[in-house]
């Protein structure tokens, strides 16, 4: 498909869509820097990251996990938000609802401005109270002690996120399940389309007569079924889209 001759296609829908949902994954992240940790790629010292990522690991040696969660929270600390991000937090004021769903941890997407985001897999900057279930926000990097402690009734603090045989926050899923039926458009960025639940939301803004445009490097099981099909990297796609609308919308305003 030809990428200049698809956002023009674009742009009508863009211009009179109400409501909007976008659902990110880690491929927006990796474009300002922030490893997956999986893989090969995702060793650290002699651990895998689905050895650290669970339960189980914690119950075990809370120690540890922290330790690998501090060494992940400095080395995101340093990472900015790219210009993907910049045009989505942009958007959000362009139309009247805009929903941002995230399968990412990093909160990149709010450090660009983006508000009104979903969470699916929580944020690595927020810890829960593993007593009483209250979470706090903590930047601080790196952390000392570890593993940190409630202030409030000393019990351990565990990161606010979804860990391997963890099912997803429901009120959160639920949310971005509701958004998705109602979206008139939702956009997939970098994102493989195989994790479940996330992958069933685009499904669910085609099944409920949306339009879903993808933009990824490489084709995913959402390929065929996608209205718009952008191949390339969000940081370089949503730029062309976003300079596309506004061109698009003085020449509007001129000829009224």
């Amino acid at each position: 498909m030809n990428q200049a001759k698809s956002i023009k296609d674009l742009l009508p829908f863009l211009r009179g869509v109400r409501r909007i949902s976008v659902l990110t994954g880690s491929g927006i992240s990796a474009e300002s820097g922030v490893p997956t940790f999986r893989g090969e790629d995702g060793l650290w010292r002699t651990y895998r990251a689905q050895d650290l990522a669970t339960p189980e690991a914690f119950d075990r040696d809370p120690a540890l996990v922290w330790e690998w969660y501090d060494w992940r929270r400095n080395l995101m600390a340093s990472k900015e938000p790219n210009r993907g991000h910049r045009v989505l937090a942009e958007w959000e004021s362009r139309f009247p609802e805009f929903t941002l769903i995230t399968q990412n941890i990093d909160g990149l997407h709010q450090r660009a401005g983006s508000q009104r985001v979903l969470e699916l897999h929580g944020n690595i900057w927020k810890m829960r109270c593993t007593r009483e279930g209250t979470v706090r926000e903590n930047r601080e990097s790196p952390l000392s002690p570890l593993p940190p402690t409630c202030p409030e009734c000393g019990a351990l603090l565990r990161p606010h996120v979804v860990w391997f045989g963890e099912s997803l926050d429901s009120e959160v899923i639920q949310q971005a399940s509701q958004v998705s039926s109602r979206s008139d458009l939702m956009f997939v960025i970098g994102t493989s389309a195989v994790v479940q639940p996330a992958a069933s939301l685009p499904l669910a803004t085609l099944q409920a007569g949306g339009r879903v445009v993808e933009i990824n490097p490489d084709p995913t099981p959402l390929t065929p079924h996608a209205t718009f099909t952008f191949r390339g990297k969000a940081g370089e796609v949503l730029p062309r889209m976003d300079e596309a609308l506004s061109s698009s919308g003085a020449e509007e305003g001129e000829e009224q």
